[in-house]
């Protein structure tokens, strides 16, 4: 009987198997290409958009589009791929109540199942324009997303607002934009005006721009406000250039000529250093607030710019961010006029690809620093404080020994801007800062080898300053850029470039410091630029001592540096600090607990509180407070000072 049984058993096996190799599962619904790829050829229609951002209490803009054109099986787009975010954020989560019209009757829309930023509209025959409305619902608090809009200002993004045909380059697709705005406002945009009717206090101001282009529209952002200034940044110039500055209240708005003066000579060092412009005008958008988000995005006529409500009553505190200006100016010449190859695409819901970040990003955070200082929007020494700080974070970065600069230059795609638990490890949009010191690097060693005849200056004007006055999108890729570094200075730039960018576990690019005539040191106190910064942030800075940074006021602990002593403590991002060896939290108790452990064995003794959870931690450091700074080396050229200096 076992005999049988267990062959009974081997034979229900084996049909089981016999069923499973005929029964394999489910196989994979098949996918359909449902959306035509772009063609460069016209559209046959055009779009009158119409926007109403009256709604500063409830932050709803009302959208109304009429696209004439229309063809049986119309599929309508709402934009996906973001210029200047390098990603997929168009912020398609904030559109709703679309409804489609044609005659006054509804017609049917699907959304695809696939590409959810896609819109099958079920056109009626005969119909040759159909009615578009929907409503952006913008952030009412920050738990939501940034913030675009407040009592006193907003942003308009015409991507946000749109809706477009799909199958045709965006350049191809012309547009009539109006907005309407609430009443008394005044705005900034690279757009040119067609006319300005109505005001009154029931339906606000509004104006229509002239008939553009779809790309252009996209790349002409608005911001507006109750309360702004328009400054003349080059005085009779055919080719004005404007900071439109918009605040929180009007005593914000109170800038000195020394200010003004200093942001002229931004305009006039980017002309020495590129020999050219890309734009028929061009316009800072720039806030003053803290009732919306401080962006920094480019344009090419225009940038989103943000800063501190003090920016510039409180000038001598705020210069640890002046740098973005000048970053995003340069952005007209690099990123806008030339491109990488692969970065640029035809519509906004074509991927794009960011290989080339670190020249895109990096090389303009590198003539950002530089132009800060040559216009004295920065001094040079407050130049030289930025540039340490940046130096001791690379210097010290953990993250830098498993992935590439070349790896981040898909952060924006893997990770938009969410916070995360171990950046220093992680590394996020490396090509930034640690590209900008790759390009110092390059700029010292075309000093030194052509015993100062030349520099990347050289490289700028020769790379971007082409086809002066035209802002038609010239690409480049990685051939061109080291073709065009060695027509400046003969030398190896493609192994120079792939050592830096594709390299992993390199020591940090600090050559350009020494070659500049620089070292990196530490001392026990923090540069006056490194200063006002924490101080305006609320938060304290020992990331090169503990490996922490605060919040200044009740001791929560923002970021912890892997592989530091608070790391191997075991604090973590959301722990908080609540007591320092016997004594409530403070920052200057904790700094005092840093100095004294310098001078003998003793750990310094924490209370940490984890969600609910209390605990004793013993921090082994001795090395007391640690800040960068850079120390001048009289061995070698002073070449960093050189770089620095305004251009005559």
């Amino acid at each position: 009987m076992k005999s049988l049984s267990m062959l009974i058993l081997a034979l229900s096996s084996l049909l089981t198997s016999l069923n499973a190799a005929a029964s394999p599962g489910p196989t994979p619904a098949p996918v359909q290409a449902s959306i035509p790829y772009p063609k460069d050829v016209a559209y046959p229609g055009d779009i009158q958009l119409s926007v109403d951002a009256t709604d500063l209490e409830r932050r709803i803009v009302r959208v109304h589009e009429t696209i004439a054109g229309i063809r049986p099986n119309m599929i309508l787009l709402y934009p996906e791929w973001l210029p200047g975010t390098h990603a997929p954020e168009g912020p398609i989560d904030r559109f709703a109540g679309l409804k489609i019209t044609a005659h006054g009757k509804p017609v049917a829309w699907t959304r695809d199942p696939v590409e959810v930023f896609a819109f099958h509209v079920a056109v009626p025959a005969g119909v040759k324009s159909i009615d578009v409305d929907f409503q952006y619902l913008s952030p009412t608090s920050a738990k939501v997303g940034a913030m675009e809009f407040s009592r006193d200002v907003l942003m308009i993004e015409w991507n946000n607002v749109t809706l477009y045909p799909a199958g045709y380059f965006s350049r191809q697709i012309p547009v009539t934009a109006t907005l309407t705005l609430p009443s008394g406002w005044k705005f900034g945009c690279a757009l040119e005006t067609d006319a300005a009717t109505g005001n009154d206090a029931a339906r606000g101001a509004q104006t229509t721009f002239k008939r553009t282009m779809l790309n252009t529209l996209i790349d002409s952002p608005v911001y507006a406000g109750r309360y702004s200034i328009q400054v003349d940044l080059d005085p009779g110039a055919a080719v004005p250039v404007h900071l439109d500055v918009f605040a929180d209240r009007k005593e914000l708005l109170a800038i000195t000529p020394e200010e003004i003066a200093a942001h002229r000579a931004l305009v006039q060092q980017a002309y020495k250093l590129y020999g050219s412009h890309h734009y028929d005008h061009y316009d800072f958008l720039y806030s003053l607030s803290d009732q919306v988000q401080h962006q920094g995005l480019e344009h090419h006529q225009s940038s989103e710019d943000g800063s501190d409500p003090e920016a510039f009553t409180e000038w001598t505190k705020t210069a640890y961010d002046r740098d973005l200006l000048p970053h995003e100016f340069t952005h007209s010449w690099n990123g806008k006029f030339r491109r990488p190859a692969d970065l640029w695409t035809p519509n906004f819901n074509v991927p794009m690809r960011d290989s080339l970040l670190w020249v895109y990003e990096g090389q303009t955070e590198y003539w950002g620093s530089v132009l800060a200082a040559r216009s004295g929007l920065q001094t040079r020494a407050q130049a030289l404080d930025a540039l340490a700080d940046t130096a001791a974070y690379y210097a010290g970065e953990p993250g830098r020994t498993w992935r590439s600069v070349e790896d981040t230059t898909n952060d924006e795609i893997i990770n938009p801007r969410r916070p995360m638990s171990w950046r220093s490890y992680q590394r996020f949009e490396d090509y930034y800062r640690e590209g900008a010191l790759v390009w110092l690097d390059a700029d010292t060693l075309i000093r030194e080898r052509s015993h100062g005849t030349r520099s990347l200056d050289d490289f700028a004007k020769a790379f971007f300053g082409i086809n002066d006055g035209s802002f038609v999108t010239v690409t480049y890729t990685f051939n061109d850029v080291v073709q065009a570094l060695n027509a400046v200075e003969p030398y190896d730039w493609a192994a120079f470039l792939h050592q830096h960018i594709d390299g992993v576990a390199q020591p940090a690019p600090l050559e350009g410091i020494r070659r500049g005539g620089y070292r990196l040191v530490y001392s026990d106190t923090p540069s006056e630029l490194a200063k006002n910064a924490d101080d305006q942030r609320k938060q304290v800075t020992l990331t090169d001592s503990l490996g922490l940074v605060l919040d200044d006021k009740d001791g929560s602990v923002l970021q912890v540096r892997w592989g530091s002593p608070a790391f191997t403590a075991g604090l973590t991002e959301s722990a908080q600090i609540l007591a320092i060896d016997g004594s409530a939290y403070s920052a200057d108790m904790l700094k005092d607990a840093i100095r004294a452990a310098k001078n003998t064995t003793t750990p310094i003794e924490l209370i940490v509180k984890s969600g609910d959870r209390f605990r004793v931690v013993d921090i082994d450091y001795h090395g007391g407070l640690r800040y960068p700074h850079l120390l001048r080396d009289e061995s070698t050229p002073a070449r960093l000072d050189d770089i620095l200096a305004p251009r005559p």
